[in-house]
């Protein structure tokens, strides 16, 4: 589908109108009544303050930030990127510099001073940034917990002094739940069981939004993410659907530990969409709610995905082994954002390895790039040393 591209609409009813029929045309009639409703009071509200909407994305350069930065957009929405490349992507913002709609920032998030400056002219939060995956954080535990939890922690508590903040989007994860009986589906309000200091300082993070309750001034919204796949810009091929089809496309043995592990998969399209419709979202329906984010039909095992791959790469070569060093294994129960949202992504694990495979073809993606682990959130050794 051709991305919608707002109109500079100065009518407040207009916009609205804009916003809730032509962007989410395929939403319910009473659904878009709604995001017309919220867009009404949205843009009163910050009228008051001589504001324009603006969002502000932290950590808008990765391998998300730069989905969630184009599709943003590309319908209308004014976006402030910060973002200080700690893997090197920095080539990732060049195709939005010229946009007038675009601004970027190179800060370090622990900096929250920098950061609380860059919020002062934005109505709208959203959280990508962080040293992001379990192996990374393993690999680099005092920067994890300087970014992850310290960094993070600040930068909560520096938001709640910023009146002018409507929505805060925190991007958590589904690893939270760690490690579940195969049989079970987690929703939101299941056990917490994380495993890795990553997924232990989401679980601290989402708690200290629930502590601040009504008292932040803004209205507080995290998101569960699945695991990522889909092509970006700023590419991963440490992340299980990515990987497998890449190794596989290559001609190189592929090493599956715990087959038979359940994990949910999302693309990074549909995050994308996912994050704009919360901006959108009345918020009574948002304000301190948890999604899991992501859809049941991509509940797959590693099996699963390598079979699917095997359908488009049937000379792969695979080998099974038990007992990995990675125990999770959890299955996810999608309903409430698809009764809240209807949020049902169309893009499936096979859509994201023909996907790819496509790509590939095209001579892309099949050397390790300017050095080994480039593809990847491998090592910080890229850029100066974290202070």
């Amino acid at each position: 589908m051709e991305p919608t591209r707002l109109p500079d609409i100065p009518d407040i009813e207009l916009r609205a109108n804009y916003v809730a029929d032509e962007i989410n045309r395929r939403l319910p009639a009473d659904y878009r009544k709604a995001i017309y409703d919220e867009s009404i009071r949205e843009a009163r509200a910050r009228s008051d303050a001589g504001l324009k909407r603006k969002i502000l994305l932290i950590g808008g350069a990765g391998y998300i930030g730069t989905i969630v930065t184009q599709h943003l957009l590309e319908r209308g929405y004014l976006v402030k990127c910060i973002d200080n490349f700690i893997y090197g992507h920095d080539f990732t913002v060049l195709p939005f510099l010229a946009n007038p709609g675009f601004e970027f920032s190179r800060i370090d998030m622990r900096d929250t001073s920098k950061v609380m400056g860059e919020c002062r002219d934005c109505t709208d939060v959203v959280i990508l940034a962080g040293l992001v995956g379990d192996p990374i954080t393993k690999k680099y535990p005092r920067e994890s917990e300087e970014i992850n939890l310290l960094a993070m922690s600040a930068l909560i508590e520096g938001l709640t002094t910023q009146s002018q903040i409507n929505k805060v989007i925190f991007v958590s994860t589904c690893s939270n739940y760690g490690l579940i009986r195969s049989d079970e589906l987690a929703s939101e309000t299941h056990q917490l069981n994380p495993l890795s200091l990553y997924a232990k300082a989401k679980v601290a993070i989402e708690q200290e939004l629930i502590n601040i309750g009504d008292s932040s001034g803004f209205s507080p919204t995290t998101l569960r993410f699945a695991t990522a796949f889909g092509y970006s810009p700023r590419m991963r091929f440490d992340l299980t659907v990515s990987e497998f089809t890449r190794d596989l496309y290559l001609g190189r043995e592929l090493v599956v530990y715990d087959a038979d592990t359940w994990r949910p998969y999302c693309h990074v399209e549909d995050f994308a969409e996912l994050i704009r419709r919360v901006l959108e979202a009345p918020v009574d329906r948002v304000n301190g709610a948890t999604f899991n984010a992501g859809s049941d039909k991509n509940n797959f095992t590693k099996r699963m995905i390598v079979e699917t791959v095997l359908q488009y790469i049937p000379d792969g070569n695979v080998k099974y082994q038990d007992k990995g060093s990675d125990p999770r294994n959890y299955r996810v129960n999608f309903e409430k954002v698809r009764n809240v949202f209807h949020f049902d992504p169309d893009r499936t694990i096979a859509n994201g390895i023909e996907e790819l495979v496509g790509i590939m073809a095209l001579g892309f993606f099949n050397t390790d790039g300017p050095c080994p682990g480039w593809w990847g959130n491998y090592s910080l050794d890229k850029i100066a040393p974290l202070a």
